[in-house]
């Protein structure tokens, strides 16, 4: 009699487990595939985001970006099964909410920095190699970060710009394009032949690392108070601007010299009026 007892009342226990069984048993399973399924889309949905961000973005910025949107994803995925197993998500979400508002706060200059490397990494307003002036210095690209970009000065210094400052200001890039214009303006004293000095500038234009479209120019620029200005112009390719500037500062003189024709130094005439005493 008390068996019989004891089995009755394990078949009523009995009708109350196995519904919930079975509803959060389905629930979990349901949660559990879900999770696997989602799991493995992430992954490979930022594995090709790093490759679509790779066609135009360095390799640092693609790593991140396919690393952001995978850990991102996951946490959104990681809350979705949790409100489907019927765990209360409101508070997690806030939660979250508010850490990242707190992180962003505390991290704001830290984020400008990353936003502008993001733009510098996108857009490419110069290279590994270039040589560029910005925020008052100039060096040579080494290397360029998420928050910052390393420059090495002519003097082999090595200067590390933040990002967020350097996105947003004049960024001169001397490298960009495939020539340059050499302008060369040399004083010649005012009884000198300009035509002469002018042929004397033209014949230093017959480098063969200066090009001849277009035709170099020789110009009387400006006259000044102690002499009067020709100015060579001229184009190279970039990567022989600073040689041609160095080869004519070094000849120009000795050549307008074998001419005759003077660099005079600057001068002034102070005339002293003396006054008589009546």
């Amino acid at each position: 009699m008390d068996l019989n007892a004891e089995v009755d009342q394990l078949v009523r226990q009995s009708q109350t487990w196995v519904p919930l069984i079975m509803e959060y048993g389905s629930r979990l399973l349901l949660a559990l595939l879900t999770l696997a399924i989602g799991w493995w889309i992430i992954n490979k949905l930022s594995a090709r985001l790093g490759k679509l961000v790779g066609l135009r973005a360095d390799a640092a910025l693609q790593g991140f970006i396919s690393t952001l949107a995978n850990i991102v994803l996951k946490v959104l995925l990681m809350v979705s099964v949790a409100s489907m197993i019927g765990i209360e998500t409101t508070s997690f979400v806030a939660a979250i909410g508010a850490a990242g508002l707190a992180i962003g706060l505390a991290l704001q200059g830290s984020l400008a920095n990353f936003a502008g490397g993001v733009l510098i990494l996108m857009f490419r307003p110069f290279r590994i190699g270039d040589w560029i002036e910005a925020q008052g210095v100039s060096g040579t690209v080494d290397s360029i970060q998420i928050f910052h970009t390393v420059l090495r000065t002519g003097d082999n210094k090595t200067v590390i710009m933040p990002n967020g400052s350097l996105s947003n200001g004049i960024i001169t890039n001397t490298n960009r394009q495939p020539t340059r214009k050499v302008v060369f303006d040399v004083g010649v004293d005012y009884d000198a032949d300009l035509q002469k000095a002018r042929n004397v500038l033209l014949e230093l234009a017959q480098d063969p690392r200066v090009l001849q479209d277009p035709a170099p120019q020789a110009v009387i620029s400006t006259l000044g108070d102690s002499s009067i200005t020709v100015s060579l112009r001229i184009w190279t390719k970039t990567a022989d601007y600073w040689d041609v500037m160095f080869m004519l500062n070094e000849h120009a003189r000795d050549r307008l010299k074998a001419e005759g024709i003077d660099i005079p130094f600057p001068q002034r005439v102070i005339r002293v009026v003396q006054e008589t005493v009546a």
